[in-house]
C-alpha cells in the first residue's frame, strides 16, 4: 500500500529513507518513581538510584518499567483553532523522546501548517478518522501507539502508565494487556458532564470496548494482528475494540484524559447522550457503518 503523501513538517516517499529521525535515544536508565519513564536523560555519576532508608539498611530496589518507544498519532480536520495549544501540551513528551505524528485529512484551513511546528511529521491522509489514524501508524517508528483526539489532552506522566500497563504481570494466569485506555473527563462547569464520563468510564470498564476520547493505546504488535482500525466512517474505536479484546483484555487506567465538551455544548447533553446511545444499539445489531454516519452528522 503506497505511502501518503507527507505535508508540513517532514517529507517521506517510498525511494527514500524514512525521514523520521527520533529527537532523542531511548536509555536504559530510567527513574524508579512509580510508575514512570524517563528517557533521554543521563544520571549523574555516582547519584544514588534508591534513598537509604533510616538505620542503614538499604530499601530493595523496585523494577523500573522497560522503556517504550512510543508514538503519539494525532489525526486531524479542520483543526486550525486548537491544533497548536494541542500539540504544545505534548512538547514535554517530545523532549523525552515520544514521537508525534498529525495526520491532515484534507483540512481547509491552516492545521497543517500550523502543526508543522509542533509535530515530528505532517502527513496528508485520506478523510476519516480510522483512514488517517491507519496513515499515521505506518509513518510512525514506535513499538507502541497512542491514538490521541486533537481535543484530548493526556494527564502528566502519561507514558509512565501506559509503559507499566503493557508490562504488568495480571493475576490468573491472564496475558499481559497489549492495549488499553485512559478513564476520561469531559471539561465544562455542568455537572451532567462528569456523569456522562463517569458512565463513560464504567461502561468501558465491564464492556472491554473504549471509544477514542479515551485516548486507545497498543502495541505495535497488536495494532499489525488485527489489521489496524476498519475502514469505516463511524464505531471505528468500538470495532477495534472488539478485534483487540480479542488478545487480551485491555488495560483500563484510572488516570483520566481531559477530553474536550464541544460536542456536547453544541449538540446539547441529553440529545447527544440519546444520540450515541441509538448509534451504538443500531450498530450492535448489524446497521451499516456508513448508514449510522449519516444519522451523525
Amino acid at each position: 500500500m503506497d505511502r501518503a503523501a507527507p505535508i508540513g513538517a517532514a517529507h517521506v516517499s517510498l525511494d527514500a529513507p524514512d525521514p523520521f529521525v527520533p529527537r532523542h535515544r531511548f536509555r536504559s536508565d530510567v527513574r524508579t518513581q512509580p510508575p514512570g519513564l524517563a528517557v533521554g536523560r543521563r544520571r549523574r555519576a555516582g547519584s544514588p538510584l534508591h534513598r537509604r532508608p533510616s538505620g542503614g539498611m538499604k530499601a530493595p530496589a523496585a523494577p523500573a518499567p522497560i522503556p517504550i518507544g512510543l508514538s503519539i498519532v494525532v489525526p486531524v480536520l479542520d483543526e486550525a483553532a486548537i491544533v497548536e495549544a494541542s500539540l504544545l501540551a505534548l512538547e514535554p513528551l517530545r523532549a523525552e523522546g515520544v514521537e508525534v505524528v498529525v495526520v491532515d485529512g484534507g483540512s481547509r484551513d491552516d492545521t497543517a501548517a500550523l502543526a508543522a511546528r509542533w509535530a515530528d511529521a505532517v502527513v496528508a491522509g485520506p478523510r476519516g478518522r480510522a483512514a488517517q489514524m491507519n496513515v499515521g501508524a505506518r509513518h510512525a517508528r514506535g513499538s507502541v501507539l497512542l491514538f490521541l483526539h486533537a481535543d484530548t489532552a493526556l494527564p502528566p506522566k502519561a507514558v509512565g502508565f501506559i509503559t507499566a500497563a503493557l508490562q504488568a504481570p495480571r493475576s490468573g494466569g491472564r496475558m499481559v494487556a497489549q492495549w488499553g485506555r485512559f478513564d476520561v473527563r469531559i471539561s465544562g462547569r455542568r455537572r451532567l458532564l462528569g456523569l456522562v464520563a463517569a458512565l463513560m468510564n464504567l461502561r468501558s470498564r465491564l464492556t472491554g470496548i473504549a471509544t477514542g476520547d479515551q485516548a486507545i493505546f497498543m502495541t505495535r504488535g497488536a495494532f499489525d494482528a488485527v489489521g489496524g482500525f476498519p475502514d469505516q466512517p463511524l464505531m471505528e474505536d468500538v470495532e477495534m475494540s472488539r478485534r483487540l479484546r480479542r488478545l487480551t483484555a485491555p488495560a483500563c487506567l484510572r488516570q483520566r484524559v481531559t477530553t474536550s465538551a464541544r460536542r456536547w455544548e453544541t449538540r446539547g447533553i441529553w440529545r447527544t447522550i440519546v444520540l450515541m446511545w441509538r448509534l451504538r444499539l443500531l450498530y450492535a445489531i448489524g446497521v451499516a457503518p456508513e448508514r449510522l454516519a449519516r444519522s451523525y452528522r
